[in-house]
């Protein structure tokens, strides 16, 4: 007997579990009471953002499959390869297992690319932690970072990017989104669908277990002081069963065996039953007692609602199954025969001889509630915006600023993360993590490559989401550009509190707004992504963090550029301007503990000139460097060209107002590039085309960075001290040999 407490310890609210009872017509049993609430979940359902989302714009020239598959795929004119990508989170089992839930996203986003059809090449990373003197989150840190390397470099994929920021909103709840972006030829795209009654219901993969029950419940639900109690719903993941399921379903798909298929993710064999056959307009009967067990004793709610790693259902040709099984043998990978896909679009589940559950497929799918929650303005937020500079003192020792800054751990070298990862495997790395702002990926057998950034701000979120969403999306695409791409298409990861509090859900609605403007102004659609909310420890919520992900088409690998000046006597330039803004800024958090001011302006129109004349510059090949500024303004953006090139640079500055905000304010649309003296007409010629502007700052030298302000040296540091500060930081705070 079904009880209030039963269903709301699913998750579900009353009035769902009378909608549930209402589209059966009867009251469910605890099977079917099961799968309605992880397919009803916020992590599946996005039944509080699924509205907002429709404001993103989803088509443009290079899109081939936008959102509501696996991932999306684009069309990068690399004749008939195509690219397939998609960022996902584990924050809530990172959270209580961070080894095996980091490793287990690495392994969900690389199976979710693999359901299109598409070889894994590369991952990405965005992680937030709380602040480093604490324990706990040095064990955070360390064990997120230990299960990206151990599934990525085990399954062979290269993590070739990301970023790494700290803030004590995290403290409770780490962020850990991955990207995946794999290759395809046109002709292998596949489809999460079953279609035709009678094709087969194959299951690839990995015997089921307990592990993962109920994780898409778990994923939208917030943290508290019973969180460790939550472990059971952490899966356990095995990268070399990985891998060999990636060769067998890919070898599947080439052979035309394939109608459809999907991972089993979160809500495991609930889900990927349920969404191919509402995709297809079918249904889909299964016998659990054929599923590969590796538990005694199990019943169909657990086999239902596990999320055990590495399975993928394969919907396959009626008469192909042999084949099938075949390649699976061969590749040391199990499979079994299910079920079948039938003409009733129901979900049927049968167990012991019983018919355990029947579901129409699109009560659990598009059914699904779907909430327009009370959104309002944080009270608190003019508050938060106001920021009085006359009274912020200036600096007495600049020097000692920015070397306070490059140590900062948001700001600082993240080697110690990632030099764990293989980030060569595949021979496919042309720049990786470290050496500029976007990872770029050779496409084989052409000229061509990709450039793949991931990015986000929450502190400009916080301050104003609006703006805020904008930066997001333009930073991330700023960087790929500074690599030498051409931004095309993004994916998100939309990471914020609960949607039932209506200041977090002012906050969302306003940052995908900004996104969505800049998405527009930039011409980059969202070909899909993931949403997290409910992301609070007692009631407490993070920081409101949209992550982007973007992918940027380099027509001519032989014309990137890294971020470090490549030698002595180049010219430094400015793309850009620079105006009096401290809002928000590292440089406010860290040297005077405010966290307030409004953030940076962005002018959308004058960011899509920057980048453009920027990337038509390095196309022509003027430029020999081009770095972002970012975290830290201006002179934290030319020293990181100074450390990762490992040459000094001499500036001179002019600046009408206050030196703080020339030297560390983050105003956005600016790009330092270095080249040499005979281009410099060439690139102002392009700059005043675009009516940019385009300010020359110095030239480099030397082994010290020196800069001067209105005629006056307010930094001179040796490339020695800023080395220590910058690549010394996070190490020293993790210990000397990695560990918390």
């Amino acid at each position: 007997m079904l009880t209030q407490a039963s269903w709301r310890a699913m998750g579900l609210k009353d009035e769902e579990y009378r909608r549930i009872v209402e589209l059966l017509g009867r009251e469910p049993n605890r099977t079917e009471l099961g799968m309605f609430a992880v397919l009803w979940s916020e992590h599946c359902a996005y039944k509080h953002s699924k509205r907002l989302l429709k404001r993103f714009p989803t088509q443009g020239e290079a899109v081939v499959v936008g959102p509501g598959e696996n991932a999306g795929v684009i069309d990068v004119g690399a004749g008939d390869t195509l690219v397939a990508f998609r960022c996902e989170s584990h924050n809530r089992p990172s959270a209580v297992e961070p080894y095996q839930g980091a490793a287990t996203g690495v392994g969900g986003i690389l199976r979710d690319v693999l359901a299109m059809g598409a070889r894994p090449i590369a991952l990405l990373d965005s992680l937030r932690f709380g602040l480093l003197d604490d324990e706990r989150v040095r064990h955070l840190f360390a064990g997120v970072v230990a299960g990206i390397s151990g599934y990525g470099n085990s399954v062979g994929v290269p993590t070739v990017g990301g970023e790494i920021q700290f803030d004590s909103g995290y403290r409770h709840n780490p962020l850990v989104n991955v990207m995946c972006v794999g290759l395809l030829p046109r002709r292998r795209l596949t489809r999460a669908v079953a279609a035709g009654p009678g094709n087969a219901v194959v299951y690839v993969g990995s015997a089921t277990g307990r592990d993962g029950i109920h994780g898409a419940t778990f994923a939208s639900d917030q943290l508290g002081r019973e969180t460790e109690s939550k472990r059971p719903s952490v899966q356990i993941g095995d990268p070399f069963a990985e891998k060999l399921l990636i060769e067998a379903c890919l070898e599947l798909v080439e052979q035309g065996f394939v109608v459809g298929i999907q991972d089993m993710g979160a809500a495991g064999l609930t889900s990927s039953c349920a969404e191919t056959a509402a995709r297809g307009g079918c249904g889909v009967e299964i016998d659990l007692d054929l599923v590969p067990q590796r538990e005694e004793g199990m019943d169909a709610y657990e086999l239902m609602l596990s999320e055990s790693q590495e399975r993928m259902l394969v919907i396959v040709r009626q008469g192909y199954e042999e084949h099938v099984h075949a390649i699976c043998r061969r590749h040391g990978v199990p499979s079994v025969t299910i079920g079948t896909v039938i003409a009733e679009p129901v979900l049927r589940v049968r167990h012991r001889g019983q018919v355990a559950a029947e579901v129409p497929v699109h009560a659990l799918t598009s059914q699904a509630p779907v909430y327009d929650p009370p959104a309002e303005r944080p009270a608190d937020l003019d508050e938060r915006q106001s920021l009085d500079l006359a009274a912020l003192p200036e600096p007495e020792d600049y020097n000692a600023v920015l070397l306070r800054l490059l140590g900062s751990p948001t700001i600082a070298e993240k080697a110690w993360a990632f030099t764990q990862y293989d980030y060569e495997v595949g021979a496919g790395t042309v720049l990786g993590p470290g050496r500029a702002d976007a990872a770029v990926v050779r496409i084989p057998g052409t000229r061509r490559g990709i450039a793949l950034k991931m990015d986000g701000n929450a502190r400009y979120c916080l301050l104003d989401p609006l703006t805020g969403g904008m930066i997001a999306v333009a930073e991330a695409a700023r960087n790929v550009v500074c690599s030498g791409g051409r931004p095309v298409a993004i994916t998100n990861c939309l990471n914020f509190g609960s949607p039932e509090k209506p200041e977090v859900f002012w906050t969302l609605k306003e940052a995908v707004e900004g996104m969505s403007r800049a998405c527009e102004a930039l011409g980059t659609p969202v070909t899909g992504g993931n949403v997290s909310l409910y992301n609070e420890h007692d009631g407490t919520p993070i920081p409101p963090t949209p992550i982007v992900g973007v992918v940027g088409i380099v027509d001519d690998l032989k014309r990137v550029v890294g971020m470090g000046f490549p030698g002595e006597g180049l010219l430094v330039a400015l793309i850009g301007e620079t105006r009096e803004e401290l809002g928000g800024t590292e440089y406010l958090a860290v040297i005077h503990g405010l966290v307030r001011g409004l953030p940076p302006r962005l002018d959308l129109d004058l960011e899509r000139r920057v980048q453009a004349v920027c990337g038509e510059a390095i196309a022509q090949g003027l430029i020999e460097s081009a770095h972002d500024c970012a975290d830290g303004g201006l002179a934290v953006a030319l020293a990181e060209c100074c450390l990762a090139g490992g040459v000094g640079v001499r500036v001179q500055l002019a600046f009408a107002g206050r030196t703080d905000a020339l030297l560390f304010g983050e105003t956005q649309s600016r790009i330092v590039v270095s080249l040499k003296e005979e281009h410099w007409l060439a690139l102002q010629q392009l700059a005043d085309a675009a009516g940019v502007p385009l300010v020359r700052l110095g030239r480099t030298a030397g082994r010290e960075l020196v800069i001067a302000v209105n005629g006056a040296t307010v930094i001179d540091v040796p490339l020695s001290a800023m080395d220590e500060a910058w690549r010394g930081s996070i190490p020293a705070a993790m210990g000397a040999g990695g560990e918390a």
